[in-house]
């Protein structure tokens, strides 16, 4: 009963990681790959967080 109310935190990631992918497609379009490239790189470390929620 009292599992009701918690926040589950492979959402937050997940928000936290499309937020990301957003930023990174808009450096990107910008002409700022190494920047892009930083970004893509810390958004699979949270696909990873996220997936190991997950199992």
């Amino acid at each position: 009963m009292f599992g009701l109310f918690k926040k589950d935190p492979a959402k937050k990631l997940q928000k936290e990681y499309n937020e990301m992918m957003e930023k990174a497609r808009d450096v990107q379009r910008s002409g700022d790959l190494k920047a892009y490239a930083a970004l893509i790189a810390e958004s699979e470390i949270l696909m990873d967080k996220i997936e190991a929620l997950k199992k």
